[in-house]
């Protein structure tokens, strides 16, 4: 992890970039103390935005690597021989859960 001032960011913002770019890492400093992290995004095709917006602040992580499976390819869920799905759904909504 490299290190560098606020002044040096400022001014080498767009080289500091393209080292991000290439997987660096920088922790910039003001007055000699620690105060952000400016490294590379995960980014994930077909994120949206608002996903990444998230993982940004800390509320949601993102995938390392897109999925192997689509959801659409997964199995049905199925039910035990003899299970009505109506009275599964009218116990849980009576709290019978």
């Amino acid at each position: 992890m490299n290190i560098a001032s606020v002044s040096h960011a400022k001014n080498h913002l767009s080289a500091l970039l393209k080292e991000v770019r290439g997987g660096a890492t920088y922790v910039i400093t003001d007055h000699g103390v620690p105060v952000a992290r400016l490294g590379p995004v995960a980014a994930v095709r077909g994120v949206p935005p608002r996903a990444i917006e998230l993982a940004s602040q800390g509320l949601l992580w993102l995938p390392a690597k897109p999925p192997t499976t689509r959801w659409l390819d997964l199995p049905l869920p199925t039910l035990a021989p003899g299970v009505d799905p109506v009275e599964l759904v009218l116990d849980e909504r009576a709290g019978g859960w």
